[in-house]
């Protein structure tokens, strides 16, 4: 397993489609394994893999806390939002793509995925609260969209400003 680069705004690799995985294979396991090392370095809570530079359809997560972390962590191919409950919940997102950075969004609390997991086998479940946010989150980045894209345009305009700002001022301090 090995820790890999985080694509971070603005590259234009994060407003492109992921495309389906084909075949779960060894290789494919390899970089789910390499994704979550990547997660748990950083640290966060999902990944997904157009994040790491790779336009698949895989996202890895772990909302669990405390002793809990790490022991079951999800890797989900090719997920898709099947349905999705009428009730609300807003949390305070951020994302490893644009670190530091957090908004209010307003997502379904709960919503029931279909993907395919690890071994290759077709799965259905559901998320609710956290992982419900957590899910869809990853999922938007595999279309292409970042949870600032959630926000009013004043909000999104003042948080990749202020990315921007916070980019600037740490690569000055590098070259001092």
């Amino acid at each position: 397993m090995a820790i890999r680069s985080i694509v971070t705004i603005p590259d234009a690799i994060l407003r492109e489609k992921s495309k389906p995985v084909e075949t779960v294979d060894d290789e494919l396991r390899a970089l789910a394994h390499d994704m979550l090392e990547t997660m748990y370095a950083a640290p966060g809570i999902g990944l997904a893999a157009v994040q790491v530079g790779v336009l698949r359809r895989l996202i890895v997560m772990d909302a669990q806390k405390g002793d809990e972390k790490g022991k079951n962590p999800l890797i989900l191919i090719n997920p898709e939002i099947l349905a999705h409950g009428d009730a609300l919940r807003v949390h305070e997102e951020g994302c490893l793509s644009i670190p530091q950075m957090y908004a209010e969004v307003e997502r379904p609390a709960l919503v029931r995925v279909s993907y395919i997991d690890a071994d290759g086998k077709q799965q259905e479940r559901d998320f609710a609260d956290l992982e419900a946010t957590l899910v869809q989150h990853e999922i938007d980045h595999l279309e292409g969209r970042l949870f600032i894209d959630h926000l009013s345009r004043l909000k999104r305009t003042l948080i990749i400003r202020k990315f921007q700002k916070m980019q600037r001022e740490r690569a000055k301090a590098e070259v001092l």
